[in-house]
């Protein structure tokens, strides 16, 4: 207990400010009490109720005021705790105003919390897994897409080989074609095209279009309506390559008509 404490417990007792003075100094020099500064770091003055009494009583208060004085200290939280000695049951401590906790009711609201995170934790992993999910569908698609797209650029790449050369080999009948017409012009022969076993083995169309040798008509025409999808402009083919198939086409379909 220090020199502040001291004169606060003197004051609350209602003891006057000379006798305070005095009787902290005669503390002081008895070693009851120690000197300190004005400011004091704790609002408790003293351990215990008994003690309180005695410095009262050593300083002349009547033990009326002095119960009355330690009570008042006791309810403002200024003495730490109530004593053992003979005027205990005069000074009953007085617990501090403190909130009052529920702690079923706490618990059950934390596991309430912590169910509803668990749930909320559940539903991400979910919605996660579904997405992952998704974006691997994606990407099988992706890739299949791209094996079919692969697989039609090649196909694509033969068809276009093999359009050149169908047409390398039209361009080479119809120079043979225009040979034999110069043979017959020099030679005053009839015209070629009249003749229908020469002009049948040169126009022979089923080498050109993979056909065998025993493919009908139906077959042939089939074959050349096939070709010329695939070699027409709007689908990405050649315009000229196309000129010399339909030419073909339409030479064969009319031989048909004539027959």
């Amino acid at each position: 207990m220090n020199t502040d404490q001291a004169f606060e417990l003197l004051k609350n007792a209602g003891v006057a400010e000379d006798v305070c003075i005095t009787t902290v100094r005669r503390w002081l020099r008895e070693r009851k009490i120690t000197y300190e500064g004005r400011q004091s770091s704790s609002s408790v003055i003293l351990d215990d109720t008994d003690q309180a009494l005695q410095l009262l009583k050593d300083a002349g208060v009547a033990p009326s005021i002095g119960l009355l004085a330690v009570r008042r200290l006791v309810r403002e939280g200024k003495i730490q705790q109530v004593g053992n000695g003979e005027n205990k049951e005069y000074i009953p401590k007085e617990p501090s105003p403190t909130r009052t906790i529920q702690p079923s009711t706490e618990d059950k609201r934390i596991r309430q919390l912590k169910a509803k995170i668990k749930a909320q934790d559940d539903h991400i992993k979910g919605i996660e897994e579904l997405h992952q999910s998704s974006i691997n569908t994606l990407i099988q698609q992706r890739n299949k897409l791209n094996q079919e797209k692969m697989l039609l650029e090649k196909e694509k790449n033969e068809l276009q080989r093999e359009t050149r050369k169908l047409l390398k080999e039209n361009l080479d009948l119809r120079n043979e074609l225009l040979k034999i017409k110069e043979e017959y012009s020099k030679g005053n022969k009839a015209d070629p095209e009249k003749t229908v076993p020469v002009s049948s083995k040169i126009y022979d169309p089923r080498p050109k279009l993979g056909l065998s040798k025993t493919a009908g008509s139906k077959d042939i025409l089939a074959g050349y309506k096939a070709l010329l999808k695939t070699t027409h402009p709007d689908r990405g083919g050649n315009a000229e390559l196309f000129h010399f198939i339909k030419m073909d086409y339409d030479a064969f379909r009319n031989s048909l008509k004539d027959k």
